[in-house]
């Protein structure tokens, strides 16, 4: 085992600055900060700075063997250095054409002290920006296109993208596990990934070095904690990462985890059993719903919708259930009438607008719901708690939707909720507007909802007018564009969150 030691720079630096303030760009004082994200008090690439880092990372190679040494790079915000004179005056004397610039010039300077000491840097994707430093390799974490744009460029990659490698993201029902920062990562996605991009060639694939699994632990207060979340997707990581993942037998797979789990009970590892949960899904077909569900056993699910818990002399599931009306379907695993899952409780709201025909204007991320559309009409709301399943999500694009109901109807009332976690940079919208059509061509708009007013509401739409006819819906909620200095995420583009659109 290879342990690559990371040193952040120039940001996520508050704690340092606490204690050396000389080396920010405003002297300070600063605290160290309380809560996690994204803060505008970074280093400021200054002589003594750098004679500063290049002390500490002489102690951590003297310490650490590895090749490679992790420079961070991440979540640096430019605020500081547009205002900072010595800043503005380095770009000037170097050349340089913006803060960007200034950041690529703040990670060549330090890869050339490491190049000397014989080793090698890597950091996360952001080291892109600016122009990559010559030797360097990248992490990407922020999809794939930070990756594949350094493999093009002849430089070595590890491949860690949020949608597959993060261990942080609940990995069953997230109403069942414990609170974690967002996101659904279950153990067959990771086993699913491919960590060469289609996008790059033959030569260009030997850049690919391999992937990472990350545990970021903010949400994490124990080792125990921390072991339920990697176990058992570790598992399947390794599996993909040694070539021999095929996940078109991925029972074989599941199979070889229960032997390990007897194995881990042994030795006193914690892991989720989230292997044993019920997956389901939505299938719409011509207007009509339908849940689908699937176990390790199909034959060992059992379900009911009278409000009552599952158990062994249940309804036993067979095919898909035709979902007509509003109702709680709650379903269980079931082996040799032991219950071997916990309950997983789905509550459908049957409206006008389910099941539905939908248009997107704009194109959601895949990393949520896989980006369907049908999402925002399967009868089912996403949970304000916790955001792991059932939101589709934007990042920088607003929300352009139309629902065709086939034929005019009566309707005086809609719901839709959208999300507020900035710690993970979703913001709640800007603007929610609603328009309606008979002839899907000429809109007339007939509510119109202000940011105060969605901020004040904390996101939720539940509005109620009067009475009025149409074929068509259309949804237009606006992204809260580019996060101001000083927020979570400052300089990035906005995530926007939506669940379903309810008509009644």
């Amino acid at each position: 085992i290879t342990v690559v030691p990371e040193i952040e720079m120039p940001g996520h630096a508050v704690a340092a600055l606490a204690a050396y303030p000389e080396y920010s760009c405003t002297g300070g004082p600063f605290e160290v900060a309380k809560i996690w994200g994204v803060l505008d008090d970074v280093f400021c690439p200054k002589p003594e700075t750098f004679a500063f880092l290049e002390d500490i990372l002489s102690e951590v190679i003297e310490l650490f063997p590895s090749e490679y040494i992790h420079i961070g790079g991440d979540e640096c915000p430019k605020t500081r250095w547009k205002d900072c004179p010595h800043c503005q005056k380095l770009i000037q004397e170097k050349g340089l054409q913006d803060e960007h610039e200034l950041q690529s010039y703040f990670i060549q300077t330090i890869e050339k002290f490491v190049n000397n000491k014989g080793r090698k840097i890597i950091g996360w994707d952001e080291i892109l920006e600016g122009g990559l430093a010559p030797n360097a390799a990248v992490m990407s974490w922020r999809g794939t296109e930070g990756g594949i744009a350094a493999a093009q460029e002849k430089h070595f990659v590890v491949m860690s993208p949020g949608s597959h490698c993060y261990f942080d993201h609940y990995q069953g029902e997230p109403k069942n596990e414990p609170l974690a920062i967002g996101g659904y990562t279950p153990l067959h996605k990771v086993y699913e990934y491919q960590p060469i991009p289609e996008a790059l060639n033959e030569e260009e694939s030997t850049f690919i070095l391999g992937a990472q699994a990350n545990i970021w632990t903010e949400y994490m207060k124990t080792f125990d904690h921390v072991q339920y979340m990697i176990f058992p997707r570790i598992t399947a990581m390794s599996e993909v990462l040694w070539g021999t993942a095929q996940p078109a037998h991925y029972e074989a797979f599941e199979n070889r985890v229960v032997a390990h789990m007897r194995d881990w009970e042994k030795k006193g590892i914690r892991f989720s059993k989230a292997i044993y949960e019920v997956l389901s899904s939505v299938e719409i077909d011509t207007g009509n719903l339908y849940y689908n569900l699937k176990a390790r056993q199909p034959e060992g699910i059992r379900y009911t919708n009278d409000g009552t818990e599952p158990h062994e002399n249940s309804r036993s599931y067979s095919k898909a259930i035709p979902i007509t009306k509003s109702q709680t379907i709650k379903t269980a695993y079931f082996e040799n009438e032991q219950a071997k899952s916990s309950v997983i409780t789905q509550d459908f709201v049957v409206s006008a607008s389910t099941g539905k025909k939908i248009h997107l204007e704009y194109a959601p991320s895949k990393n949520f719901s896989q980006g369907k559309p049908e999402t925002l009409i399967d009868g089912i709301q996403g949970d304000l708690e916790r955001f792991g399943k059932n939101w589709l999500g934007f990042s920088g694009k607003d929300l352009v939707a139309v629902i065709d109901f086939e034929k005019p109807i009566s309707f005086q009332k809609v719901t839709l909720n959208t999300y507020n976690g900035i710690s993970s940079w979703i913001y709640l919208p800007r603007k929610v507007e609603l328009l309606s059509s008979l002839d899907g061509k000429t809109y007339k708009k007939f509510l119109d909802l202000d940011e105060k007013t969605i901020q004040k509401n904390n996101g939720v739409i539940h509005e109620v007018f009067l009475p009025l006819k149409a074929r068509y819906l259309k949804v237009v909620v606006q992204n809260y564009g580019t996060i101001p200095n000083g927020q979570p995420g400052a300089g990035n583009a906005a995530w926007l969150f939506i669940d379903e659109i309810i008509v009644e």
